[in-house]
């Protein structure tokens, strides 16, 4: 695996030169922020060495480096699932590259289910903490402490000072949001409606099918995070119509302008 990610760096370091020191991760729909991106360099995934692909509608597939008001970002278009049929290694190996490339924070966004009655679409919700439900943990196996430790603490999964941050630009801007447990679910089907009411009672404001892999490991190899969820759409048995995909990336792009502003100026101060 160490092999893998060394490889995979060294092929980006031969494309750019960039040096980001924060990294976004950008969901379904969520994907304008890299409009904004200043000197902009773009590499494929399906140029990268051991890299996987996305398979997913909404999900660019690309690495783009550049600047955001000054400062140098890395931003994932598009990132892997579970349900994808990929390894919890290979849905986190970006997270793997991005720490030897020299990130230290990463802001993960996603498109989710509402479980929460005050939510609804479009709502912009901070994350506090996560349940994983997906029945498999990325740090299963041999470990290697070249990237972390055997048995990382997960008692500040997002990083409470970065959250103070984004309240305070949020309040700034105007934005409002909601504060939330994000649940990650195995996928790929919409969850039921008994599913919906066991995790609600587990105490989880919002679920979706991504972010808690990528948490795990970002902890695990000491980097701090930052979630914002964009609620796309309430959860089974909340809202009454059926699920669609379609609609969730048209909901998120909406949410997106507040949700890039947001991450644009906390780029600039974090």
């Amino acid at each position: 695996m160490y092999d893998k990610v060394m490889e995979s760096v060294q092929y980006v370091q031969s494309k750019v030169s960039n040096q980001p020191k924060i990294a976004v991760i950008l969901g379904s729909g969520l994907g304008d922020l890299v409009n904004i991106v200043e000197d902009i360099k773009s590499i494929d995934y399906s140029e990268i060495p051991n890299f996987p692909q996305s398979t997913v509608e909404g999900h660019a597939g690309k690495l783009a480096f550049g600047k955001i008001n000054g400062v140098e970002v890395l931003l994932m278009q598009g990132r892997f699932h579970y349900y994808e049929g990929y390894t919890m290694k290979e849905v986190t190996y970006p997270v793997y590259m991005m720490k030897q490339l020299g990130v230290e924070k990463i802001i993960v966004t996603n498109a989710c289910g509402g479980i929460n009655t005050e939510f609804s679409p479009g709502t912009l919700m901070l994350i506090t903490d996560f349940i994983n439900l997906m029945g498999d943990n990325p740090l299963m196996g041999k470990n290697d402490e070249r990237f972390g430790p055997r048995f990382p603490d997960m008692s500040e999964p997002y990083k409470l000072d970065l959250i103070e941050k984004a309240k305070e630009v949020a309040t700034q801007l105007g934005i409002e949001y909601k504060e939330g447990v994000y649940a990650g679910f195995m996928g790929p089907y919409y969850e039921t409606a008994a599913e919906i009411r066991a995790y609600g009672g587990m105490g989880a404001d919002a679920i979706g099918m991504s972010t808690v892999p990528e948490t795990i490991v970002a902890n695990y190899l000491g980097m701090d995070v930052l979630g914002i969820s964009c609620i796309t759409n309430m959860a089974t048995g909340i809202q009454q119509c059926k699920h669609s995909h379609q609609r969730v990336v048209e909901t998120a792009q909406k949410a997106s302008v507040n949700l890039c502003k947001w991450v644009e100026e906390m780029i600039a101060v974090i």
